[in-house]
């Protein structure tokens, strides 16, 4: 029985994927920060993505009872929307602390056991918004952004271990994350009518958005993909969005995302 780890799967895209996981025959690992009771044929484990002892701890207990790590999905993230200048540094570092340094402590954690096992997979879980940045939406793109390029190249460089990396892509999904996300923490008053029409049309897309079990499957079918692609862009709208990214001049990209979110010419 392959070993899967699913980071913040309390809920949410992490807690569908990880049912999904164990109906596909993984033994699933579940994390979130307080852990909890087993459910959906998930054991939920105590983990802090932003503490490296707790995640070293994590993939020890982990090790001592399957004794291998064959699947990674790095899931947990926080959200943030508002004006990239009304976000303190401390904010963004926070932020960056979780979506991607996150990652990174996960990945730095499981790559020697997925090494010596000369086998492994890493699915990390980015967004539309890491194929096209979303105005309103600065730092949280970025986030995701810097999980696409780091994504890109560890493949390349584990592949020659048997160990290979690739990035799912949702939209929007109507999780609490998504709907709960932070605002930013010093609000200017130049951007508050702006930043209140972006409030409402985040609110329209999330009622709108992927049921989370449209993202789960992706990732099972990415995770059992005998020949795994980088990217896998996970529901109708993603995969629009990463089309049109593509075969679009970067001036009718831009010109149809503004007309789409109501922004001035």
């Amino acid at each position: 029985m392959p070993v899967a780890i699913v980071t913040g799967a309390s809920s949410g895209i992490g807690k569908a994927t990880a049912e999904a996981l164990a109906r596909a025959g993984y033994r699933v690992y579940g994390t979130s920060r307080k852990g909890g009771a087993a459910s959906g044929g998930v054991t939920m484990l105590a983990c802090e993505v932003t503490d490296q002892a707790s995640v070293d701890a994590l993939i020890a207990r982990v090790l001592d009872e399957a004794g291998r790590v064959d699947l990674l999905v790095n899931n947990a993230g926080i959200g943030l929307i508002g004006g990239a200048e009304e976000s303190s540094l401390a904010q963004v570092q926070a932020l960056f602390d979780v979506n991607f340094y996150g990652a990174v402590r996960m990945i730095n954690a499981v790559l020697p056991v997925m090494r010596r096992q000369g086998a492994g997979r890493i699915l990390n879980v980015s967004s539309a918004l890491g194929i096209a940045a979303g105005p309103y939406l600065a730092h949280y793109s970025a986030s995701k952004y810097a999980l696409e390029g780091y994504s890109e190249a560890l493949d390349h460089e584990v592949r020659g271990f048997g160990v290979r990396v690739s990035l799912v892509e949702p939209a929007y999904t109507r999780t609490s994350m998504e709907a709960n996300s932070s605002q930013g923490d010093r609000p200017l008053p130049e951007y508050a009518e702006i930043s209140a029409q972006m409030y409402a049309l985040n609110a329209e897309f999330l009622e709108k958005g992927d049921d989370p079990s449209v993202v789960a499957d992706t990732i099972v079918r990415a995770a059992q993909d005998a020949a795994p692609r980088i990217r896998y862009p996970a529901g109708k709208v993603a995969k629009q969005i990463s089309l049109l990214r593509r075969i679009l001049p970067a001036s009718m990209f831009d010109k149809a995302l503004r007309k789409n979110l109501g922004l001035p010419a």
